[in-house]
Formats: structure tokens, C-alpha cells, sequence
């Protein structure tokens, strides 16, 4: 069977050094990890229902439906997601 994905209208925002603070305040408290710069760049981490998981630069932090947070890679957003 084939199915469609429902559409839904999403916030996000993207995780650069200019964002840094606004990304970091989009996760509410208890869904954020931590944040920091390392010998890959800048980055922060969410917990999710499938765990801790990292966002670097240029990653989208992505607030779900049910006001879950999680990261989603640039390629990937550009393909699921459109300005509404």
C-alpha cells in the first residue's frame, strides 16, 4: 500500500552561530540537553522518545504536532517542508 504524508503545518527554526539563542530557547527545559562548540562545530542536543539526539549547525530543531523537539537535517527539511 502507498500512503501520503497528511499536510501539517510545522515551527522550526535553524540552528546557526546567529541562532544559537533562539534555538536553544525554542526547546522548552525539559527536551533540552545541552549545547556547546566542539572539534565539529557548534551543536546542541535534544532528548527525544528515541533518545539524546544531536543538532549541528544548519540543522532545523523541528517543534512535531504533539510539541515534540527533535533536529532534522537541512537536505531532509528542504524535501518535506515549504514556507506556509
Amino acid at each position: 500500500m502507498r500512503f501520503r504524508k497528511k499536510p501539517v503545518e510545522i515551527e522550526a527554526v535553524q540552528f546557526t552561530a546567529d541562532t544559537f539563542r533562539e534555538a536553544i530557547r525554542f526547546v522548552p527545559i525539559d527536551q533540552f540537553g545541552d549545547a556547546g562548540e566542539d572539534e565539529r562545530g557548534i551543536f546542541m542536543t535534544i532528548k527525544t522518545l528515541e533518545g539524546r539526539m544531536r543538532a549541528d549547525e544548519g540543522d532545523w530543531i523541528i517543534r512535531g504536532v504533539q510539541g515534540e523537539h527533535y533536529p532534522c537535517k537541512p537536505d531532509i527539511f528542504e524535501a518535506t517542508y515549504e514556507p506556509a
